[in-house]
């Protein structure tokens, strides 16, 4: 699976493990940075994964911030992302089998590397259902607001 992963200064330490464990599990990656922990505003990278998931299909991306809230918001302004901000396995299993969620979000300051661990593996081992789902994003892709 590729992976498109992205941070600011606060999610600095869990972007670089995230970006180690997907590696070590056999998954192509791609850092999109930041690489050191100067000040950087979250919405240039959750621009950048975005564009990049949305541009190759079948990939996905990861986000992280200090609490996730951020990257998830910048992020679902993109047609065709759906991007879930998890706290845990389930939520992250739950986003890929019913909502086809194509970019994961979470925060540094509220998981650690054994939850992150978690949620990555809940994330790559589940896959969207369809079905009585795939109404209800298509629904939510025809969102203009």
């Amino acid at each position: 699976m590729k992976f498109y992963v992205g941070t600011d200064h606060a999610g600095l330490d869990l972007k670089n493990y995230v970006v180690t464990l997907l590696q070590e599990k056999g998954h192509d990656v791609v850092d999109m940075g930041p690489f050191n922990k100067e000040r950087v505003d979250y919405p240039d990278y959750a621009v950048a994964v975005s564009q990049n998931v949305r541009e190759h299909t079948g990939s996905q991306g990861i986000l992280i911030c200090g609490s996730g809230i951020g990257m998830s918001m910048a992020a679902n302004r993109f047609k065709g992302i759906r991007a879930a901000l998890c706290h845990d396995a389930y939520t992250a299993q739950m986003a890929r089998q019913h909502n086809d969620a194509n970019i994961l979000c979470f925060g540094e300051r509220v998981v650690g590397q054994g939850v992150t661990e978690s949620i990555i593996d809940a994330w790559i081992a589940a896959n969207f259902e369809g079905g009585r789902h795939s109404g209800r994003i298509a629904k939510i892709e025809a969102i203009e607001g």
